[in-house]
């Protein structure tokens, strides 16, 4: 229905389906397998990262199955329709994101581990798509929370680029960008692969390690 160059090229904002303001998507109160809200307001020492890398069921499994991750929700950030709905942003016209809103305890698990668990679980050089999956989806991206993240994303994608090229890939394309809005996906989404264990992971990694420690503090 909808063709690869509509589904591959960000929408103007001004063409971008209109969504609705007049609510928010429903989802349940606890995360099936941590047990703890998927809304925020989070306790007291928890922080926020976002990354979108592919298919957000496989993406929100490989966090919530880190050490200190507290909670995680999967929903649509960095476009432009206000609480879309999942057909919406597959149409493209949405210029939504899928990605993951990890909520963690940075005593037991550093934002750069993060980063590291972000670059090693999907190929960052693939543009609009991820394997099979294409749209502006499935795009790599990373959304800052503060100035600290924001240098330590930029640290770790600079160093992560060069090992890529070393091994013959590719210009990494993820982008950085401050947090955009997140909106919650349909129910359905949150926990997919907890809630169908069979079911379809797309994603895959470039088997390239990711270091981290780039002496950049993640402290502000």
């Amino acid at each position: 229905m909808f063709g690869l160059k509509k589904k591959t090229e960000m929408p103007k904002p001004e063409d971008a389906l209109p969504g609705r303001t007049d609510r928010q998507m429903r989802v349940a109160p606890a995360h099936t397998v941590l047990g703890k809200p998927l809304r925020g307001p989070w306790p007291d020492g928890i922080e926020t990262a976002m990354f979108g890398l592919g298919c957000f069921w496989g993406a929100e499994r490989k966090f919530w199955q880190a050490k200190g991750v507290h909670s995680t929700a999967v929903g649509y950030a960095a476009g432009f329709t206000p609480n879309p709905t999942y057909e919406e942003v597959c149409s493209g016209m949405t210029g939504h994101n899928e990605v993951v809103l990890v909520a963690f305890d940075p005593k037991a698990v550093s934002y750069g581990e993060l980063l590291k668990l972000f670059f090693e679980n999907h190929d960052p050089t693939q543009g609009m798509r991820q394997g099979g999956d294409i749209g502006t989806q499935y795009r790599s991206g990373i959304y800052t929370f503060s100035e600290a993240q924001k240098r330590e994303a930029e640290a770790a994608r600079a160093g992560y680029a060069t090992a890529l090229k070393a091994r013959g890939f590719g210009p990494v394309t993820t982008e950085i960008l401050p947090a955009p809005t997140f909106f919650y996906a349909e129910d359905y989404h949150q926990q997919y692969l907890d809630k169908n264990p069979g079911g379809y992971c797309g994603l895959g990694g470039t088997g390239v390690a990711c270091q981290i420690g780039t002496g950049v503090a993640a402290a502000e």
